[in-house]
């Protein structure tokens, strides 16, 4: 049975749920919010797992927006839908994605649908850090994906952060037998990692500071896992006789951009998949990493329809298992121990909010 939807008719004043509004990475206030109500082709959805990423405590990109309504990695229960043309009924349980891409505009039918004008726009409404959350018609359309019901709701909530990685991954054509560099091993290094074994890619290296994630890589399957500290190209020649195929860059640091130049081998490629802090410069030895050495340079962002549903599927195909990544669940009421707890780091991983707990 779904649960029970949002009581509208009949009663004087419109319901309301409680939502966690970001003025700050320090300053989350719990607020109470009117139950927004789908119009036609939308759902409304009670949230049962919404992840905090690494975006939402990255002050200089969240800031400038509050006070907002965070919240992206969502699995929740249709409760209701606008009208009977949408093909999630109520009781469905879904993963929803809030960037959504128009399929028309050129970088669509090239393929970079995380390009598209239209997908930095499509939003949810409030967001994931909320009891209800409104997916637009849009979003149903191009963003939606049920969950089989072995799948449970905390593995169903990394399937976007899992959909960009393979993004990235099939943007640089990663491939069976290629060594890999995981420069930062947080979760996405950690999905990363878990993305490339799938691949077949091999060996593995990782690296931290924190020697509890650099346990947690070879705990994961990373073949080789080193302190960021030491020197790593050496280290590098020493496990595999060379640089690496692939770099993956995880961390903003400036030193792991230094790091990736210097570890990669000549025909390699480095992916940036985290970005740096605004307004840093990086130079770049031209002659080492391009004329001599052929390095492709390239970053990757987001994720589209069909990296979601391959994200869900190699979960449901128990391809890649996400969960040993989770860390902490919390209440609604408890997400700024979260955000303290995803700044400080170290032993926690991915947190997710549940706010169906008390």
């Amino acid at each position: 049975m779904p649960p029970p939807r949002p009581r509208r008719e009949g009663h004087p004043h419109p319901p309301r749920h409680q939502v966690a509004v970001y003025y700050a990475n320090r300053d989350l206030r719990l607020e109470s919010h009117e139950v927004p109500e789908p119009g036609p082709g939308e759902l409304l959805i009670q949230v049962a797992a919404s992840g905090i990423c690494g975006s939402d405590v990255m002050e200089w990109y969240r800031r400038p927006r509050a006070p907002v309504v965070l919240g992206h990695e969502v699995c929740g229960v249709v409760v209701e839908t606008g009208s009977p043309d949408v093909p999630f009924p109520p009781g469905t349980r879904v993963v929803a994605t809030h960037h959504v891409p128009c399929m028309t505009c050129r970088y669509c039918l090239a393929g970079a649908h995380t390009a598209c004008e239209l997908l930095h726009r499509t939003r949810f409404d409030p967001g994931g850090f909320a009891q209800y959350l409104r997916v637009p018609a849009l979003n149903v359309k191009r963003g939606v994906l049920a969950v089989p019901d072995h799948v449970s709701d905390d593995a169903a909530s990394m399937v976007e952060p899992l959909g960009c990685v393979l993004r990235a991954q099939e943007k640089i054509g990663l491939k069976p037998g290629q060594s890999v560099l995981i420069l930062g091993s947080g979760v996405s290094g950690l999905l990363h990692l878990l993305a490339a074994k799938a691949a077949g890619a091999g060996p593995i290296a990782m690296t931290d500071l924190h020697p509890s994630r650099l346990e947690r890589a070879r705990e994961s399957g990373a073949d080789m896992v080193f302190d960021a500290r030491e020197d790593l190209p050496a280290r590098l020649r020493d496990g595999l006789g060379h640089g690496a195929d692939i770099v993956l860059v995880c961390t903003g640091a400036p030193a792991a951009l230094r790091q990736a130049l210097e570890a990669v081998d000549r025909e390699g490629t480095v992916l940036f998949f985290a970005p740096a802090p605004p307004g840093e410069d990086f130079p770049i030895p031209f002659n080492q990493v391009f004329w001599q050495g052929g390095v492709t340079l390239t970053s990757s962002y987001g994720a589209a329809l069909k990296d979601l549903r391959r994200a869900l599927d190699l979960i449901a195909w128990k391809r890649i298992d996400p969960l040993p990544l989770v860390t902490h669940r919390l209440p609604l009421a408890r997400i700024q121990e979260g955000f303290n707890r995803m700044i400080a780091g170290g032993d926690s991983l991915k947190i997710i909010i549940d706010p169906r707990l008390g």
